[in-house]
């Protein structure tokens, strides 16, 4: 690379900024200089950001990324696919002297002492952090309006939600605020507000990114990956936070993996399975249309669509929401006002000042999930309710482990509805719980999946979702990939 650069205009994708940066069209710190102009135009209107980062500081950054890229860094650190790319991480990831929220109030004004190991390994990269992304209080939501600092807007529409718990995450990237972000999916929290924001959202298999430095929800459940406009992007990313990880037990060593490998590969002859009960009462008539759309286009490029059922996946709603929040109630029970974040410190012991904080410092939906999870817990009922639900969770796994015996993939809608309003579901809990019915199942088995956008209905986006067996990554990003480069709809826009 030589001196840079004319007027360079804001890209539509990391692999698009790349081949500017590499073809000398613009600098990392011409880059970062146009996001925060737009994050300070836009921002007003979606409330996607919690925190926009240190001016200075990224400007260091970029500074860095620049020399990368040509080559000049004093570390002799290569350029990566990630190398002066602008980020936004969703608020429950730890980043190091920067606040890191998880949306509550309980933590406002912690700045953790450590990075998240995702946040080492972009940093290293040399990927630039814009901000930390607005959430569900400790991401337990599918709207972001349990956020105890506002909701976010859906860039598509004033009036609704962005999904959750990720939605922060997903809007930033809709409306242009950043090319990637950084999202945790335990039910959905990735993949839901993808669908809703028309964007592409990927959940690896579980251990294949380092949970170390996540503000654990549920901690079996819990996943981070990347939310971009573009599959080979979430690819690319995934390349560089993944791999195993001493510092997180769960992690897995699965070797040496590219998955952006399959990348633009043909799907021809690849069987992919349509779970019925994936299409119930409760998937909208628009979210129908455009889903069998999908399914003809793929059919057009020569996978195999064949009906197929999967029984058990009635069951796993309920399975989710015993699982997710008696682990819950275990991790949250370090937020006491002790040893971090928001303290009430009126109350003559220490007990009174746990029970005030928390008392204070969570929210409605996070205190009615611990209720639920303690109860699941207790004395004569966790053999009723936790230790059932992990037999059935096991059943569920088995049930996936023999449709994969037969299917390179299972398709399936991502969300049954579009964008909802906002305050729509908010007091009636199961109505919101039932936004994540596809996409939970994942979870349960530890499965890789994405959700790429597959067309509109009212005027707002439908989601499509590509599950995978474990370890099948690659495969999901392949064909979710060869899809969206036949339709574009990652091309529609959001917000100008």
């Amino acid at each position: 690379m030589t001196s840079c650069a004319s007027n360079p205009s804001l890209p539509a994708s990391a692999r698009d900024l790349m081949s500017q940066y590499l073809d000398d069209e613009a600098t990392a710190v011409e880059i970062v200089k146009l996001f925060l102009e737009r994050i300070e135009r836009i921002e007003p209107r979606i409330n996607a950001f919690l925190t926009v980062a240190d001016e200075a500081g990224l400007m260091r950054d970029a500074k860095r990324a620049d020399n990368m890229l040509r080559g000049k860094d004093e570390s002799e650190t290569s350029a990566t696919t990630v190398t002066g790319i602008p980020f936004l991480i969703k608020d429950n990831i730890s980043t190091q002297g920067i606040e890191t929220t998880a949306g509550s109030r309980i933590l406002q004004g912690y700045a953790p002492p450590f990075n998240a190991t995702v946040i080492k390994r972009l940093k290293s990269a040399g990927a630039l952090i814009l901000g930390k992304g607005n959430l569900d209080e400790f991401a337990m939501g599918s709207s972001n309006e349990n956020s105890a600092f506002n909701p976010v807007i859906n860039p598509w529409g004033e009036n609704r939600v962005p999904g959750g718990s990720s939605g922060g995450a997903a809007a930033a990237v809709a409306a242009g605020e950043c090319l990637i972000s950084l999202g945790s999916d335990t039910g959905g929290s990735i993949r839901q507000p993808a669908s809703l924001c028309g964007v592409a959202g990927f959940k690896p298999t579980y251990g294949a990114v380092s949970r170390y430095g996540l503000i654990a929800f549920a901690s079996s459940l819990d996943q981070i990956g990347p939310i971009a406009r573009r599959v080979a992007d979430c690819a690319d990313v995934t390349n560089i936070i993944s791999g195993v990880d001493p510092l997180d037990s769960t992690s897995l060593d699965t070797g040496i993996q590219d998955y952006a490998e399959f990348i633009g590969r043909d799907i021809e002859g690849m069987k992919i399975g349509v779970p019925r009960e994936y299409l119930t009462e409760g998937v909208e008539r628009g979210v129908r249309n455009a889903f069998e759309k999908a399914l003809h286009e793929i059919d057009s490029l020569g996978a195999h669509i064949i009906e197929t059922s999967l029984p058990l996946t009635d069951y796993a709603l309920a399975v989710y929401y015993i699982i997710a929040p008696s682990e819950a109630s275990a991790n949250l029970a370090r937020f006491d006002g002790v040893k971090y974040g928001m303290s009430t410190d009126t109350e003559p012991n220490a007990r009174e000042v746990a029970e005030a904080t928390r008392g204070e410092g969570f929210g409605d939906e996070v205190k009615r999930r611990i209720l639920i999870g303690t109860y699941a817990l207790s004395a004569g009922y966790y053999d009723a309710y936790y230790k059932k639900a992990q037999q059935v969770r096991t059943l569920i796994r088995r049930e996936f482990d023999e449709a994969f015996a037969r299917f390179d993939a299972l398709l399936t809608p991502t969300s049954p509805t579009v964008a909802f309003e906002i305050g729509s579901r908010t007091q009636d809990p199961y109505q919101m719980y039932i936004s994540d019915i596809c996409t939970i199942p994942a979870n349960i088995a530890g499965l890789p999946a994405i959700s790429v956008p597959c067309g509109t209905s009212e005027g707002l986006p439908v989601g499509l979702q590509f599950i995978g067996p474990q370890f099948g990554d690659r495969a999901v990003l392949q064909l979710a990939h060869a899809y969206e480069q036949s339709t574009q709809w990652d091309l529609e826009p959001s917000i100008r």
